[in-house]
């Protein structure tokens, strides 16, 4: 089983960061994972419990399930079909106060379908969470409209 954690500051409240975090079609704009739709709606909330998003780069769609969701805390979600040497993905965002806004944590394990090459694609999807998250924090040092 590989694990990885990424953590970013971003300066702005819990609610704000959860905010955005958490509406999946907005990464369409900021997160540079190419584009997102709901395949599916959670319930009661849009984003919520049941929720699928798909995250489209090019041909590839990836499907995850939103499991659990704690406004303004925490968000767990799974992986359910795509294109990725991975199984059994699982991936956790909490969202704290700090001192100079919210620390997002964002955690994930998983398995890879390909023996030997764990480790390369925890290095991969640390990257692509790093780069998700400073995305997120510039996102919310511009004013908003």
């Amino acid at each position: 089983m590989q694990k990885l954690e990424v953590q970013q500051v971003v300066e702005a409240p819990v609610q704000a960061v959860w905010d955005r975090y958490t509406d999946h079609v907005s990464w369409t704009e900021w997160a540079g994972l190419g584009k997102v739709r709901l395949a599916r709606e959670g319930a009661p909330s849009r984003n919520g419990v049941g929720c699928v998003r798909a995250i489209s780069n090019g041909p590839l769609t990836v499907y995850e399930e939103v499991v659990s969701f704690e406004p303004p805390r925490r968000m767990t979600y799974r992986l359910v079909r795509g294109p990725v040497p991975m199984k059994d993905h699982f991936g956790e965002v909490l969202f704290e106060p700090n001192g100079r806004g919210t620390l997002v944590t964002w955690r994930c394990q998983f398995n890879s379908a390909i023996p030997g090459l764990g480790g390369l694609f925890r290095v991969l999807i640390a990257r692509m969470f790093r780069n998700t998250l400073v995305r997120l924090a510039r996102l919310h040092m511009k004013p908003q409209a």
